[in-house]
């Protein structure tokens, strides 16, 4: 984690704004919330300024959210950030920063969706208008676009660490699904366009279902197996059935092994980033950790399907 050496404050976003985007400087601004990559700030009741302020990579992601986004957005059935304006690095902030739209509701990991039908469904109807297939110039997945066997190590590391921490009941149990997961064939198809990062603190409840999905940062053309994880990960137990039930076209057996590995890594950075927020540890959220051991609970349970 690099955070940035600038304190981000509502002066400096009304100063930013009043020297690129004058037009939007009036309105009035508060912290909206500070996500792993970027700060967001309200602006107004409708739209909202996203600045970075920890990781280097942020950067080139707020970009690619402003290239690609727009074209994208309405033909999405869900509230989405849309960006409307670019700020370029300039002297008062060295970084660029975007002007989106803001999308009420409040993040799955500290408002679990409860409605599991209606969620599901809605779920299933957001990816199958995102998973069309995308141009030949769409940004790859960093390391979310090849073979899940890939991942293998990571995952090894991770489990071991899980263990050790003893947040992890059955090591092998997790194990036996993954080794499934990373045995199945590859993809064959065009690559689709995919969130990339479908985790509770990006997707937005009201009234026990989903109503948002937000930080397209990591939107890249791939696998859908890696969206198709969400199912285990945001939606109740039983949950998954209904999804896979109403997305479009029908996933494959591979695919949903395949889902099944990326749903059981995401599980486990939800644990470890879970349990560094109960110890206090810098980069820590306490809300990952129990939506991430359900899932971890809910993979487990459906194995021998």
């Amino acid at each position: 984690m690099t955070h940035t050496e600038i304190e981000i404050t509502a002066e400096l976003v009304r100063d930013l704004l009043r020297d690129q985007h004058p037009d939007l400087a009036d309105r009035p601004v508060r912290l909206g919330a500070r996500g792993w990559d970027n700060q967001l700030w309200r602006l107004g009741n409708d739209l909202a300024v996203r600045l970075p302020w920890a990781t280097e990579s942020a950067d080139a992601l707020l970009r690619k959210e402003h290239t690609w986004l727009p074209a994208l957005a309405p033909r999405l059935p869900l509230p989405v950030p849309v960006p409307q304006r670019l700020g370029e690095p300039s002297a008062r902030f060295p970084r660029p920063w975007i002007v989106t739209t803001w999308v009420p509701g409040e993040p799955a990991d500290r408002v679990p969706v409860t409605r599991t039908a209606e969620a599901a469904t809605t779920l299933a109807d957001f990816l199958t208008a995102l998973h069309q297939p995308a141009p030949r110039q769409a940004p790859a997945g960093r390391d979310r676009g090849g073979p899940l066997a890939d991942h293998s190590a990571g995952f090894a590391t991770q489990l071991a660490s899980a263990t050790e921490l003893g947040l992890i009941p059955d090591p092998d149990a997790v194990r036996a699904v993954w080794e499934d997961a990373a045995a199945a064939p590859d993809r064959a198809g065009p690559a689709l366009w995919l969130h990339g990062d479908l985790h509770p603190a990006n997707v937005l409840t009201a009234d026990g279902t989903i109503c948002g999905v937000i930080d397209f940062g990591d939107l890249f053309a791939g696998d859908p197996a890696c969206d198709l994880a969400a199912a285990w990960i945001l939606l109740p137990d039983g949950g998954a059935d209904h999804f896979h039930a109403a997305y479009q076209p029908a996933p494959d057996a591979a695919t949903l092994r395949r889902a099944r590995g990326w749903a059981v890594l995401k599980a486990l950075v939800g644990i470890l980033i879970g349990d560094a927020g109960v110890r206090g540890r810098p980069g820590g959220k306490a809300t990952w950790g129990p939506p991430a051991h359900a899932a971890l609970r809910r993979l487990i349970a459906t194995a021998h399907h």
